[in-house]
């Protein structure tokens, strides 16, 4: 069981940095910093990758035959991956949205 705990922590941990960075990236395109955003994300998905790497591992054990059991640490890992996912789509969303809003501004500063 140790094996496993490690993991969920691990995703966890991974998830949760990535979430983080996604919500900065919001707050830096709200801030008109849509390089600062775009990286934010950039680093977001990697900190995803990896727990996503670490669950895709439980998986593969599954598949195996060989069960990992369930526990609610594992269920807040795998909570805690699909909302650091939703938080990336929500960013993305915005900073797409942030940067039409200063276009426009732009373009209404120069009519």
């Amino acid at each position: 069981m140790e094996g496993l705990e490690i993991i969920c922590f691990q995703i966890i941990s991974n998830v949760g940095t990535a979430r983080s960075n996604y919500i900065e990236a919001i707050h830096k395109a709200k801030e008109r910093d849509f390089a600062g955003a775009r990286a934010c994300v950039e680093a977001g998905q990697q900190e995803f990758l990896k727990g996503h790497d670490a669950h895709f591992e439980l998986l593969q054990r599954e598949a195996k035959g060989n069960p990992v059991g369930g526990s609610l640490i594992l269920i807040h890992a795998e909570d805690q991956l699909m909302s650091a996912e939703g938080f990336k789509i929500i960013a993305e969303e915005m900073i797409a949205s942030y940067e039409q809003i200063d276009a426009l501004e732009k373009r209404l500063e120069q009519a």
